[in-house]
């Protein structure tokens, strides 16, 4: 079993203000994914300005033992995008820019850049190539980049779509672009943009913009998944790759000092603060995902993000005016279940605590080794088949990417990519074999495989 280290400490001028029943729970509920070397960080939740829960886990640096206090910083990914979306919404409330400016305007290289506006690039709906696509993006993240060089890897493709016209996947180039923006608005590096436009006014002290300059203060160092159950040092990367799109870095307690400035305070104008938090407005936008939600049955705003070592999940609540934030340096979308659950525990709703068995059930009690499933075209891989396959006693799926995630297996029929944290359901015959297999909410069908070896 792996320890669990864990420090409580409330937030400056706040208050713990929740049941220890509640606490418990909570405690209780998030140990399986530290046990398992599946969640590693911070989670803090707060009902207004009181905070309801604090606590941190695991190891920063697991080399050294060293563990993750309030203080350990984090990579944020995709999360850093709302902090991005709110240093040009500064910059529209000083005048220096519009919603409705292009991008011609300011960076004349980005073809079709006098389609798209800044309002576009906010709301993820440029039509511009994405660089995280890209065959070479590895190579990129290898050297140290600027917003400039990043965009003009991608300034002479043509327009996917026309500007403003739809949302068609999360646009890393469009966040990148505006990075570059704040700079030739500013006349600062993003780094110290960022600061002078957010860090510092929301009083986030811990935070920053990671342009690969060394960084004062504890960082948690990321780790990836090994195996089932296992973690190794994820691979080094230069962060300034990910400029306005997944560079920042960040404590839960400055996630919170943001949030409350964004929905309490003045970082923004009453006009700004409205369209970022427009309840009409496309679903997508200024870093966040905006819509009703059944479960909590009220609006949501929510944001996810997982970068190699590190992983995280914010949600905010409006009409219950409740927070989580998930920070984590293990590479798994498990923080996204951790903040949703979370937040249900506080408002009394159902959830279900997460079973992980440990050690684990072996590949062959499974009859699923060489199974394959043929998926439709609207799956994350068009038309993928997935293939499972056993290595060292534990559970693979085999994708048509050559990536094989691990698989943890709940019971017979019941899994979970360990890598994606989706739920994987398998559906048998009379006689048990394997027929067909859901994988977050698509459907797969078994087809004939080579290495099938579940007929035995």
């Amino acid at each position: 079993m792996i320890a669990i280290i864990a420090v409580a400490a409330a937030l400056p001028a706040t208050s713990f203000a929740q049941s220890g029943t509640v606490v418990r729970a909570i405690d209780a509920y998030v140990a399986p994914y530290v046990e398992t070397n599946n969640f590693s960080g911070q989670l803090l939740v707060m009902r207004g300005f009181s905070v309801l829960y604090d606590k941190s886990f695991g190891a920063a640096d697991r080399d050294l033992a060293r563990p993750n206090t309030r203080d350990t910083r984090f990579h944020i990914a995709s999360v850093s995008m709302q902090l991005t979306a709110a240093a040009v919404m500064r910059l529209v409330d000083q005048g220096k820019l519009t919603l409705d400016t292009h991008v011609s305007e300011i960076v004349p290289t980005v073809r079709g850049g006098d389609r798209i506006t800044i309002r576009n690039l906010l709301e993820m709906r440029s039509g511009l190539s994405d660089i995280n696509s890209r065959a070479d993006y590895d190579e990129i993240l290898q050297r140290h980049q600027t917003p400039a060089s990043l965009v003009s890897v991608i300034s002479g493709d043509t327009l996917s779509f026309v500007p403003g016209s739809r949302y068609a996947h999360e646009e890393h180039s469009a966040y990148n672009l505006l990075a570059l923006i704040v700079e030739k608005k500013t006349g600062l590096t993003f780094a110290r943009a960022m600061r002078r436009l957010v860090f510092t006014p929301a009083a986030m002290s811990h935070s920053g913009a990671d342009d690969d300059t060394p960084n004062a203060g504890p960082m948690a160092k990321g780790s990836s998944p090994e195996g089932v159950y296992g973690l190794e040092p994820s691979e080094p990367f230069h962060w300034s790759a990910k400029s306005g799109n997944a560079s920042a870095y960040t404590t839960a307690g400055d996630q919170a000092r943001w949030i409350h400035a964004l929905v309490h305070g003045t970082l923004l104008s009453p006009t700004a603060r409205a369209i970022v938090l427009d309840t009409a407005g496309p679903p997508a936008g200024y870093g966040w995902f905006r819509r009703a939600n059944t479960r909590f049955g009220e609006f949501a705003y929510s944001m996810s993000g997982r970068s190699p070592g590190f992983a995280s999940a914010v949600l905010y609540l409006p009409r219950e005016d409740v927070m989580v934030v998930a920070f984590s340096n293990v590479y798994s979308s498990a923080t996204s279940d951790i903040a949703y659950d979370v937040a249900a525990i506080v408002l009394g709703l159902p959830y279900t605590p997460i079973a992980l068995r440990t050690p684990p059930l072996p590949p062959d009690s499974l009859a699923l080794v060489g199974a394959a499933f043929a998926f439709p075209k609207d799956f994350y891989q068009p038309n993928a088949v997935l293939r499972f396959e056993a290595n060292g006693g534990e559970l693979f799926l085999r994708w048509p990417s050559g990536d094989a995630t691990p698989i943890i297996p709940v019971d017979a029929n019941h899994l979970i990519d360990r890598a994606y944290w989706e739920p994987i359901a398998v559906v048998r015959d009379s006689a048990g074999e394997a027929m067909a297999m859901t994988y977050d909410r698509f459907r797969g069908k078994r087809v004939a495989s080579e290495r099938d070896s579940t007929r035995q």
